[in-house]
């Protein structure tokens, strides 16, 4: 099932990302690394981009949807799913924020980021647990062939990880990603920052 190995890609991707950042405000906080702003902009940018231009947009469109339409199994786990959607956008614009007042120099612009970073995270690895849990489940037990046939061609035209429908104006998620992991420091990465913009 292509369309279930590039959705847990995705989500395995973002909980990378967000495992990075907390490890790097965790050795900022410590004083044991200096911040590479770009790098940490570039991670919760990524956060902003990924979820929600492509990965939200096609879980909705391909599984979660046609789920609803089939049956009334999961009702309330949808509900807060597509809840939880609507919401992400604003979470990530006071994380993105937070980040702004930090690199700024504000006083106390560091401990606003983590603290709303953890917020985001702790309510990120929730909703990925309530897809994968209890709504994935569910649209294993009642896709028929033809509901998988749909939502295989749908994951495949659309795997930013691998670069399929990126053209003009979408950004190539997967190279994104292996600039991220170049960037950042051992052990969550391969040392050779700081991050920089093309």
């Amino acid at each position: 099932m292509e369309a279930m190995r590039i959705l847990m890609d995705e989500h395995q991707s973002l909980a990378a990302i967000i495992h990075a950042i907390r490890h790097l405000i965790g050795e900022i906080g410590a004083g044991r690394l200096e911040a590479d702003q770009g790098l940490l902009a570039a991670m919760v940018h990524y956060l902003d981009a990924y979820p929600e231009k492509r990965h939200h947009p096609k879980e909705d469109r391909y599984l979660f949807g046609p789920l609803k339409a089939k049956t009334g199994a999961g009702a309330a786990a949808l509900e807060r799913l597509a809840r939880e959607h609507g919401e992400a956008e604003a979470r990530i614009k006071g994380l993105e924020a937070a980040l702004g007042r930090y690199r700024a120099g504000e006083p106390g612009g560091f401990e606003g980021f983590a603290q709303a970073f953890e917020g985001y995270a702790a309510f990120y690895r929730e909703h990925m647990l309530l897809e994968e849990r209890e709504v994935l489940p569910l649209v294993i037990a009642h896709f028929t062939e033809a509901d998988w046939a749909a939502a295989e061609a749908g994951f495949l035209a659309d795997d930013p990880l691998r670069g399929t429908r990126t053209g003009e104006g979408e950004e190539d998620f997967g190279r994104i990603f292996s600039k991220l992991v170049a960037a950042a420091p051992a052990p969550i990465g391969l040392g050779a920052g700081p991050y920089k913009e093309q």
